[in-house]
């Protein structure tokens, strides 16, 4: 069975609604939530994913996931068997529901591990490089996350999930990403209880210390609850989006490499391979002399100091 990926449908909207939201901001007092070259540059980098998606879609879709399928759910006596001994999934309504649980529990943890491994994070951080945040942002994906991304996900159709189902998954969790990146949706009540809302991925997108690295969840918010990842927004905290290390041009060559580069330059500053190594898949921030600490350090270091301070008063 084929199915055509929601994103075919979902492109054409993506600018239709970047410019409708371009358009009304400059009416609203939110006149400075797009800039004419970070928009250029989050289109630019948006189009070449765009393409790059395409052309390796028929190497993920087919290649990858399909051959995975293939060789843990042989056809036996004529029925599609997993080799664990269970009938491979069909396409009834429930299983559709169940595969995007799995998409989004996967999602989750490929979205944590682009900010907890450097070499993830170096092609990651594409998206998080703009300091504003706006449904054009939404678009600045960086090209290289494609390449690995497909391995957090072999896990799906190796258990009986067909892979075109998981593709479509696929699709309808990038366009709720994509919707998510607006300042003009407020707190949803009890919808916050269960999603992946539009005030909870500006904390993602925040470089302030006590919302970064949280709420890597796709639409739903309980995978950050349960492994210890989620925050909520704070109306008294202003937030500040980007990077703390943004790349220094609006040039999306520059954008798309500028923390390989950084990598490259820091592995330079130790001779033990220990070190060289833990610059590239380290969580970043790693340093071996503590000339930058990582978030996790950087909170210890003041939870201690606090602690110091009261057992003074």
């Amino acid at each position: 069975m084929d199915f055509t990926n929601p994103l075919v449908y979902g492109t054409p909207c993506f600018l239709a609604l970047i410019l409708l939201e371009l358009s009304y901001s400059k009416h609203t007092e939110k006149k400075d939530l797009y800039h004419w070259k970070d928009l250029f540059s989050s289109l630019s980098i948006g189009l070449g994913s765009a393409i790059l998606a395409a052309l390796l879609k028929t190497v993920t879709a087919i290649l990858v996931f399909t051959t995975v399928y293939e060789l843990f759910n042989p056809i036996v006596d004529g029925v599609r068997t997993n080799i664990m001994g269970w009938q491979s999934f069909s396409y009834a309504w429930y299983v559709w529901i169940l595969c995007q649980l799995a998409d989004d529990f996967s999602y989750y943890w490929f979205h944590r591990q682009n900010h907890m491994v450097r070499f993830f994070w170096a092609a990651h951080i594409v998206h998080h490089s703009s300091d504003n945040f706006n449904l054009g942002t939404a678009v600045r994906n960086g090209w290289f996350t494609l390449f690995y991304k497909p391995l957090f996900y072999l896990w799906i159709p190796a258990i009986g999930f067909p892979p075109e189902m998981l593709m479509v998954c696929l699709g309808i969790e990038s366009l709720w990403q994509f919707q998510l990146h607006t300042k003009y949706v407020p707190k949803l009540g009890f919808l916050e209880k269960i999603f992946n809302t539009h005030t909870m991925h500006q904390v993602h997108h925040s470089k302030n210390l006590e919302y970064m690295d949280k709420n890597h969840g796709g639409f739903l918010n309980c995978f950050d609850k349960m492994f210890g990842t989620w925050k909520e927004l704070d109306d008294n905290i202003e937030i500040e989006f980007g990077v703390t290390t943004p790349p220094d041009s609006y040039n999306v060559w520059n954008i798309l490499m500028h923390e390989y580069v950084n990598i490259w330059e820091d592995t330079k500053k130790s001779p033990k391979f220990k070190d060289k190594f833990m610059y590239v898949f380290g969580p970043p921030g790693w340093s071996h002399d503590g000339s930058s600490k990582t978030v996790k350090q950087i909170r210890k270091e003041m939870r201690e100091q606090a602690i110091a301070v009261t057992d003074k008063i």
